[in-house]
């Protein structure tokens, strides 16, 4: 949670900071103010922008500079699940397969058999299980 508040408030700052830098001017934008283009009656003053717009742009990237740190410390000492794959309990597979589980239906067949044989078991299977009183999962048919 406090991760993904954090992320957000990286790309916020990020934003911010792009926007701040587009909007200054370069070292050769002030010429025209010392030869009275009237930029004295502004709401900062004759540099009061300047100093402003690079006051703000400083504070901006420490802040960012820290969420960044704070981030990486968070990203590295995680400990949550990082995958939904990783989440889902893992089935406990049968260590020995030559036995059935107790499940009806489920025919264990074996490695590197043909598909020959894989009928002819299936088959002996179904035969076996129609003789028990185990009922036998039958197919679904399309009508």
């Amino acid at each position: 949670m406090l991760y993904s508040i954090l992320v957000s408030v990286d790309v916020l700052i990020a934003a911010a900071l792009i926007g701040l830098i587009l909007i200054q001017q370069g070292k050769g934008a002030g010429m025209g103010a010392a030869f009275g283009a009237g930029a004295s009656g502004t709401v900062f003053g004759a540099r009061g922008s300047g100093s402003f717009l690079t006051r703000m742009t400083s504070i901006l990237a420490l802040l960012f500079f820290v969420n960044s740190i704070s981030l990486a410390y968070l990203a590295s000492h995680r400990t949550e699940v990082k995958s939904v794959i990783q989440s889902i309990p893992m089935v406990q597979e049968n260590d020995n397969p030559e036995i059935a589980p107790d499940i009806p239906g489920v025919i264990n067949l074996p490695e590197g058999a043909t598909a020959e044989d894989m009928l002819d078991i299936i088959k002996q299977e179904i035969a076996n299980q129609a003789e028990s009183d185990v009922p036998a999962v039958e197919p679904e048919t399309s009508p």
